[in-house]
C-alpha cells in the first residue's frame, strides 16, 4: 500500500514539474509551428501550380525572350523537386536549401512579369492578366504566411532558450528551429555608396 501511495505522489509531483518547465507548452508551439509551416508549404504549392499556365501563356508571344521562360521552368523544377518532411524544420541545412530554391523561383518570375511589360500583346491578354493578379495575390499570401511562421517559431525559440525550460529542452532534446532570412541580408546592411562627382 505504502509503495502505491508513494508511486502516485511520485506521478503527481512529476506531472506537476513537467507543467510548470514548459513541457506542454513545447507541445504547443511545436504543434502551432507545424501548422504555420504547412501554410507556407500550401501557398508556395499554390505558387507552383501557376507557372505551368503563365508559362504556356507567355510562349504564346512569339519573340518572347526563351532564357527568361527557361530559368522560370528550371526554378520551378528545382523548387518542387526538394523533398519538405516534417524533419525539415529542425534541419537548418536543409531548410536554407529549400528557402534558396523558394527564393530562386520567386526571382524568375519577378524578371518573367518585368520583361512581360515590353510586350503589349500580353499585357493586353485577358488570361495572362489573369494570372498575374492570382500570382501577385499568391505573393501576398506567401508573405502572410511566412510572417505567420517566423512569429510561431519566435515563440518556440524563446521558450526554448528560456530558463527554465531550456532545462526542458535539453532533457527531451528540443532545438531552436530555423527561420526565415533575408536572402540579401548583406546587400541590404551596406550602406549605400552616394558619389557627387558623377554625372
Amino acid at each position: 500500500m505504502n509503495s502505491r501511495l508513494f508511486s502516485l505522489a511520485l506521478a503527481a509531483m512529476l506531472s506537476l514539474a513537467l507543467t510548470g518547465c514548459g513541457y506542454n507548452d513545447f507541445q504547443r508551439l511545436d504543434e502551432q509551428t507545424k501548422s504555420a509551416w504547412s501554410e507556407v508549404l500550401n501557398q508556395y504549392q499554390r505558387r507552383a501550380d501557376l507557372v505551368p499556365n503563365i508559362v504556356a501563356t507567355v510562349k504564346g508571344e512569339a519573340a518572347f525572350e526563351q532564357e527568361t521562360l527557361t530559368k522560370v521552368i528550371e526554378a520551378r523544377a528545382k523548387a518542387t523537386s526538394i523533398q519538405v518532411t516534417p524533419e525539415t524544420l529542425n534541419d537548418p541545412a536543409a531548410f536554407n536549401k529549400f528557402q534558396a530554391a523558394q527564393g530562386e523561383l520567386g526571382s524568375a518570375l519577378s524578371r518573367l512579369m518585368v520583361v512581360s511589360e515590353r510586350y503589349p500583346d500580353l499585357k493586353a491578354n485577358k488570361g495572362f492578366s489573369d494570372l498575374r493578379v492570382q500570382l501577385e495575390g499568391t505573393e501576398n499570401r506567401i508573405t502572410v504566411a511566412r510572417n505567420r511562421y517566423i512569429q510561431s517559431v519566435q515563440e518556440y525559440n524563446v521558450l526554448t532558450r528560456s530558463f527554465p525550460s531550456n532545462l526542458t529542452a535539453m532533457v527531451f532534446s528540443y532545438k531552436v528551429k530555423p527561420s526565415f532570412a533575408v536572402q540579401n541580408e548583406a546587400q541590404i546592411s551596406a550602406p549605400p555608396v552616394v558619389d557627387f562627382n558623377k554625372k
